[in-house]
């Protein structure tokens, strides 16, 4: 197989998972019986402008109203709802007004009424209301901190949840008594409504001293107003009564449109898990090491296959100024490293909302002569890797992949094709 045909099979791979949680079609079949009284949309993440879209032409008889935030770039047109953008992955001040326009449509709703709360990955930092005593610089310093420090998306949103004014279930408290329902498209391994944008309308069982633990195992500076909050006491919070929570697009399903896609093309596909975690570049390396067994002994797939796996790997940064790169470019740039030039093996990784980190690619792809082209071009990439720099040694190659904001989100997609 040629490296032309094996990026073209990658890419409708990826584009077909990516597909399958697009909100168009997902929106429509999970939407409630119409409410008797108004219908207030709220919402955020990287899906959820794409989501209001679509209750809004599904609902034109509906009394329609409502605020979504999502990520700068992202926007599309709602008719009756308003959307907003914010900074991802730090907040910023658009991401606390947002939130407090999200808290005020919610003001004076009656039983009749319905909230359609439509949350995507992203959300924790695209809607961010500082918990009471705490500043947005508190909550940013914190978030910068942890994206730095390898701790794991559940981590992360379980600091957040306790940070907040309006995360771990505390904007549905403020619905009530109206019926809310939250359309969810999930983004986190395990598929957790309460990790998705760190549960704005979902409850959890988890307490400040938990937060804190999380915090002093990553070394993080604690802001002295944070402390103090993770220190005082407190009771769980229970879900908001009429309250329905739907998952309407996950991992675990846009891996199976990936499968579908596979075989399509004559492959067959091996799902390895829609939840994998771990440190980037170690994940790739045993990735690597069950892509070989496959090419050479035919186990635990054979002919030609597809290994797929979604999840959130994560980077720890070093000490040191870090260069430009995402998950998925750090674990490809590690599985080229770690494959050393394989022939019949190639990949592609990529984070399904488009954006890998903060660059303006999905993830790249990897091919056997990878290594090979990118010593021609004065590229060591092993320096690359140690630096942090995975993006800019696929730029210097042309082997990026762009999408563009695919205005959907159910996590990073892997594909290792082996012929």
């Amino acid at each position: 197989m040629k490296n032309e045909q094996a990026a073209a099979i990658m890419q409708d791979i990826f584009q077909q998972a990516v597909d399958s949680a697009r909100a168009g079609p997902v929106i429509p079949p999970n939407l409630p019986e119409k409410p008797r009284g108004r219908c207030v949309v709220i919402g955020a993440g990287k899906a959820s402008a794409a989501m209001a879209a679509a209750v809004d032409a599904a609902w034109p008889d509906v009394d329609l109203s409502g605020v979504v935030v999502t990520r700068y770039g992202h926007a599309v047109p709602a008719g009756r709802i308003r959307i907003i953008e914010a900074a991802h992955p730090v907040s910023d001040a658009m991401s606390e007004t947002a939130a407090m326009l999200i808290v005020e449509t919610l003001r004076g709703l009656t039983p009749d009424d319905l909230v359609l709360a439509l949350i995507s990955g992203g959300g924790s930092a695209l809607m961010a209301l500082p918990a009471p005593g705490l500043t947005l610089a508190d909550k940013q310093k914190i978030t910068r901190s942890l994206l730095h420090s390898g701790a794991s998306i559940k981590e992360m949103n379980l600091v957040r949840r306790h940070l907040s004014a309006v995360k771990g279930g505390k904007l549905a408290v403020l619905a009530q008594p109206a019926r809310i329902l939250s359309l969810i498209i999930s983004d986190v391994p395990g598929d957790n409504p309460a990790d998705v944008a760190s549960g704005p309308t979902v409850a959890d069982s988890s307490m400040p001293h938990d937060a804190l633990r999380v915090l002093q195992r990553y070394a993080i500076a604690i802001p002295d107003p944070v402390r103090d909050l993770l220190n005082q006491p407190a009771s769980p919070l229970k879900n908001a009564a009429n309250s329905e929570v739907r998952l309407i697009a996950t991992p675990a399903l846009a891996l199976q449109a990936a499968a579908v896609a596979a075989r399509k093309h004559g492959l067959t596909p091996l799902i390895l898990g829609d939840a994998i975690e771990g440190e980037s570049r170690e994940v790739a390396v045993v990735m690597a090491g069950i892509a070989r067994s496959v090419k050479q002994y035919g186990h635990p797939v054979s002919g030609p296959a597809v290994l797929l796996s979604g999840g959130e790997t994560t980077v720890t940064v070093n000490k040191g100024q870090p260069g430009k790169g995402g998950r998925n470019t750090e674990f490809l740039l590690s599985l080229a490293c770690a494959l050393q030039g394989e022939n019949g093996i190639w990949a592609v990784a990529g984070d399904s909302d488009g954006i890998d980190g903060t660059e303006d690619a999905a993830g790249a792809m990897i091919f056997p002569d990878t290594l090979t082209r990118g010593k021609i071009s004065g590229l060591n990439a092993v320096d690359y890797l140690d630096r942090h720099d995975s993006y800019s040694y696929f730029h210097a190659l042309d082997d990026l992949l762009v999408t563009g904001p695919t205005l959907t989100n159910v996590n990073d997609i892997r594909a290792i094709l082996i012929a």
